[in-house]
């Protein structure tokens, strides 16, 4: 892309902030950053992309209060993770972490792994072992 026709379309997703795009310039060719303030699609893709993190949240919220899961589950989609980035966060192999997502085996959790665990969230362990009431209001 040239550096004339990067977007800068002020999207609301980067909050008035500008981001680093690389484009070309229009002599030499030669490639350079750019400052952008987005673009429309890309507004609409992160849109879409954040209301399916809510409602993959929603039903790990049912399905943690039908006792299918444990709250960590929960937690992981509350903060826009998804098993691949839980594991790279905690440095825990996938097929460990959805042990870890059974309610029985999350209970027996020591309480250095509970610690890993709601450290990688940004929770404490009394949250990570919970869930927060705001979803039962929210509708979230």
């Amino acid at each position: 892309m040239e550096s004339d026709r990067v977007p800068q379309d002020n999207i609301s997703t980067l909050a008035n902030h500008k981001k680093a795009i690389y484009a070309t310039s229009g002599t030499g060719g030669s490639y350079g950053i750019v400052a952008s303030s987005g673009w429309e699609v890309e507004e609409e893709v992160t849109r879409q992309a954040l209301k399916e993190l809510e409602r993959l949240s929603h039903e790990a919220y049912l399905k943690v209060l039908s006792g299918e899961v444990s709250p960590l589950y929960f937690h992981m989609y509350d903060q826009r993770m998804d098993l691949q980035v839980l594991a790279q966060t905690t440095g825990i192999f996938k097929w460990r972490l959805k042990r870890h997502f059974n309610p029985q085996v999350f209970v027996n959790l020591s309480p250095k792994m509970l610690e890993r665990h709601a450290s990688a969230l940004g929770l404490s362990v009394d949250e990570l072992c919970r869930l927060p009431n705001v979803c039962e209001e929210s509708g979230a």
